[in-house]
């Protein structure tokens, strides 16, 4: 048997509790305003969106510990774009903000790569649109 992530209850009113196995941390979701629900929690399509900006500020901070690449301070937004038919998410604009860093231009390449290269990028489906624009003050 396969060995679980995590474990959810169904709530009742569109609403889902989900229990991280490992550290008992856990996370509500609700069905957004304008699909029957009332928008309290993230949303499934919300999760997904903050799993792309997430997994990829995580690969560039794991590149970056690894090689002693000075990245900075890191912040960012996602904007996520709701298709109707099929209702879907058909596109995410992420921006991606170094603050303080010390990296050239080869190394901006890389962490940009790295980024967009990132697990979640590379399992959802590629009529999902990404555009995603890295900033560096």
């Amino acid at each position: 048997m396969a060995k679980k992530t995590a474990e959810l209850t169904y709530e009742g009113d569109l609403r889902t509790r989900v229990v991280h196995l490992k550290s008992g941390n856990a996370l509500v979701t609700d069905a957004p305003v304008d699909n029957h629900g009332k928008g309290e929690a993230f949303s499934p399509t919300d999760l997904l969106a903050v799993s792309m900006i997430t997994c990829m500020v995580t690969v560039m901070g794991i590149h970056a510990e690894k090689t002693g690449l000075k990245i900075g301070e890191v912040s960012g937004w996602v904007e996520k774009i709701m298709a109707e038919h099929p209702r879907r998410v058909a596109q995410l604009n992420i921006e991606i903000t170094f603050k303080n860093h010390r990296m050239d231009a080869s190394e901006k390449r890389r962490i940009q790569e790295i980024g967009l290269n990132c697990p979640v990028a590379k399992s959802v489906h590629p009529d999902l649109l990404t555009q995603v624009k890295f900033i560096y003050q």
